[in-house]
């Protein structure tokens, strides 16, 4: 019961953490797209408040519930499906750190022009420009780590 119970959180938090992700990134994608510094205001700093409410616990969560089903599942670190999903999840934590502290620059970048009536910078799209790199790169390695958690292959490459 125990393992059953810890497996429904960690898949309720990772519907948590992609859905806030893929929604969050699809929303201030658009948003960009629109150019209407007030829609942009109001899109960035939501999905900062939802990265601050949704994302950061389920981060953890996912961590700390994961770990805890590989001890009662009677799995071990070192085996490859793992490995392979923790590094890809660190490197998806990697990506996501830098993407924070973009958006939480955009949105003042954002905040000062709609203050003082001027016009994005450069260095706005800039920004734009590296938070859709790290999230590119994000994305298609948490889709691995759910086929590596639904999988469980064995024959990956060892490190």
């Amino acid at each position: 019961m125990e393992y059953l119970l810890l497996k429904w959180i960690h898949i309720i938090s990772s519907t948590i953490l992609f859905g806030t992700g893929i929604g969050s990134a699809f929303y201030m994608f658009m948003a960009n797209r629109n150019k209407d510094l007030r829609v942009m205001y109001f899109t960035i700093r939501h999905v900062v408040i939802a990265d601050w409410f949704f994302t950061t616990p389920s981060v953890i969560i996912q961590l700390l519930s994961g770990l805890c089903l590989v001890h009662l599942g009677g799995y071990d670190l070192t085996d490859t499906w793992i490995y392979w999903g923790l590094g890809l999840y660190f490197f998806a934590g990697i990506c996501w750190l830098p993407v924070i502290w973009l958006q939480i620059k955009m949105r003042s970048i954002i905040k000062r022009c709609l203050e003082e009536g001027g016009e994005l910078p450069q260095q706005y799209w800039r920004m734009n420009m590296y938070w859709i790199v790290l999230g590119s790169l994000a994305f298609p390695a948490i889709i691995f780590v759910f086929y590596l958690m639904v999988y469980k292959p064995s024959g990956l490459i060892d490190l």
